[in-house]
């Protein structure tokens, strides 16, 4: 039977699911979410009604579930994306997921076509998700559904208990923050590099404006939540950015980068900008999302010991 997650009672029971169901891809924040899923269960009724101020409950509570032999054995969850608007009312659909003992018997569909009808009452332009590039049979499954793949992105992760190792550069480009007048530049090269209809600078990250010029509220905001954002650039030969790194760190959580190099300069600004960042990075973990076809990269990471931990497809439904 299908019906709507109640936020009340299928907390933990869903916990369980998830675990048992992404078993083989579950990473530290997956367990970490599960771990925070299992505390809101326990909180009281009166206090329960808080954790819909949570994003992790939010989706799930929007979600649905498939109940058979009167267990939970099937799932989905539907997020808002918080996109600007210039993008169109965006939704996530997450945690798409059976019990290995009820699989192949439709409900995973069941449960995607209740969500996406759910987003077209909503009014949602589209809706995104992420697939492990090497799950065939969900890729299929949302292709029949009318979802499109935009690109394949890979997560590494660097230990900082690693040693540094010697660059091959023999001399290095200098290095400086972007400047505020930048911006239009550093969106020009995103737009060669990360077009939209590829996947935008990664998950949730489209190529638009606001991502890239100065924003007085957003800096305050990651003032009081103990957030920064470094944008790190290669001086350019030209009148014209090639090369930018993004640093961003937030309290308790591991240091994010994302890396943009015109083909032009790869192998020598990457190797500058990773090389730079990760002498001085100290004793932070550091994750950098990726293209996966960007193999021009890929050496320039192994050589300073980002080990691969993920590699996903983001897919795009356009609702009609």
């Amino acid at each position: 039977m299908l019906r709507p997650v109640n936020i009340r009672t299928d907390l933990a029971p869903l916990a369980d699911l998830i675990e048992v169901a992404f078993a083989s891809s579950m990473d530290s924040s997956g367990r970490s979410a599960l771990r925070e899923m299992r505390t809101m269960a326990r909180l009281s009724l009166g206090i329960l009604p808080l954790a819909l101020l949570n994003d992790l409950t939010v989706g799930i509570s929007l979600g649905f579930v498939w109940e058979e032999d009167g267990r939970l054995v099937g799932n989905v969850s539907v997020y808002p994306a918080k996109l600007p608007r210039s993008v169109g009312s965006s939704w996530i659909i997450a945690n798409v997921g059976v019990h290995p003992l009820y699989q192949r018997r439709g409900i995973a569909r069941k449960l995607m076509l209740r969500a996406m009808q759910m987003i077209r009452d909503k009014g949602g332009a589209q809706a995104l998700l992420q697939v492990d590039d090497y799950n065939t049979a969900a890729i299929d499954l949302y292709k029949g559904l009318g979802f499109v793949s935009e690109r394949t992105f890979s997560t590494y992760r660097r230990s900082p208990s690693l040693r540094f190792p010697v660059s091959p550069l023999t001399g290095r480009p200098y290095i400086r923050r972007r400047r505020r007048s930048e911006w239009r530049q550093e969106m020009q090269l995103a737009m060669e590099l990360r077009p939209g209809e590829r996947g935008g600078i990664g998950w949730l990250r489209p190529v638009v404006p606001e991502l890239f010029r100065p924003d007085m509220r957003r800096s305050l905001r990651d003032f009081v939540n103990l957030r920064s954002f470094e944008r790190l650039v290669v001086e350019p030969d030209a009148q014209r950015l090639q090369s930018v790194m993004w640093v961003e760190r937030a309290f308790g959580a591991t240091t994010r980068l994302s890396l943009m190099v015109h083909p032009s300069r790869a192998g020598i600004d990457d190797e500058a900008l990773l090389g730079s960042y990760v002498r001085h990075s100290g004793s932070n973990t550091l994750t950098i999302e990726h293209p996966a076809d960007d193999e021009g990269v890929r050496p320039v990471l192994e050589r300073y010991r980002f080990l691969e931990q993920r590699t996903v497809i983001h897919m795009r439904w356009t609702a009609h």
